[in-house]
């Protein structure tokens, strides 16, 4: 049996792990907040492990969901880190959204250690993650891909690889500069449709059918309409997924004009108190 272990049980750490252990495998948990990991091995019957290097130690696969680049850095390379006890020949495969640059770093300093490395952020959100469906988009080796792939559907619907280390992250950053500006033009047009006086509901279901449809008003058109912004992915994480891309835009020359003023919107909605609420509630601004 592969051994495995899992770093981070956040909301999208803690089901994709489940999913592991669902599927028989032997899974080592560790959590920055313990608690999470001991209501993770009393429901599940895991270890928790006392440090990332301590859950990664005999490992055949490691396994991280975590915040943002220094909480990587803290997991892999810090004093109790993984990168430390994991044997050659095993893997990392890191679900973080991070920069480009520090994948390719770890993916270097995995290398000089003998262990494998491949970014994999997700998209598809607690939903995703807890329905088994999130898509992945990797960057790393083929046959580290291929070593990974099998486990990686355990809790993901779509996994492509995308080239080399830093390519998964490239492509994440992608996937938020699209919701930014289709949440953004969600919000007001119900705003606008609400204010001209039209039902709603139905306006939806009408313009779903259309071009217009998108997976953001399929499964947020509805509760945004009824004030309801607890459905996973978090402002504050927004802001720190579209800090990335324009920190990345600006060092390949590209221009995100409606990205950087989403952005600013995003920093308002956590100034006033918002920033636990899910990305939709961009339509609190205009209201």
């Amino acid at each position: 049996m592969t051994k495995l272990a899992f770093l981070g049980l956040g909301v999208m750490g803690f089901p994709m792990a489940r999913h592991l252990v669902n599927n028989g495998n032997d899974v080592v948990v560790y959590n920055r907040t313990r608690t999470k990991a001991e209501k993770f091995s009393a429901n599940f019957k895991t270890k928790i492990a006392d440090s990332p290097a301590e859950a990664a130690k005999n490992a055949d696969i490691v396994f991280a969901c975590v915040g943002d680049d220094s909480d990587l850095k803290a997991i892999t390379v810090s004093e109790y880190g993984a990168f430390n006890t994991m044997k050659p020949g095993s893997l990392f495969i890191d679900h973080t959204t991070t920069s480009a640059s520090i994948a390719r770093d770890m993916s270097e300093d995995a290398k000089s250690r003998k262990i494998g490395f491949l970014d994999a952020p997700v998209s598809g959100g607690q939903a995703g993650a807890e329905n088994g469906k999130l898509t992945i988009m990797c960057g790393g080796s083929e046959d580290m891909f291929e070593k990974a792939r099998f486990l990686m559907s355990c809790y993901g619907a779509k996994i492509t690889l995308m080239g080399s280390s830093g390519s998964g992250q490239l492509t994440k950053m992608v996937n938020q500069i699209c919701i930014a500006g289709l949440v953004q033009a969600l919000s007001e047009a119900l705003n606008f449709g609400q204010n001209a006086g039209l039902d709603m509901e139905c306006a939806l279901d009408v313009i779903s059918g259309g071009a217009a449809q998108s997976w953001q008003m399929e499964n947020r058109g509805n509760t945004m309409l009824d004030d309801k912004f607890d459905f996973g992915f978090a402002v504050n994480w927004m802001r720190k997924d579209l800090r990335i891309c324009i920190e990345e835009a600006k060092e390949n020359g590209s221009e995100l004009p409606i990205t950087a003023l989403v952005a600013q919107f995003y920093a308002r909605l956590s100034n006033l108190g918002y920033g636990k609420n899910d990305t939709s509630s961009l339509i609190r601004l205009l209201r």
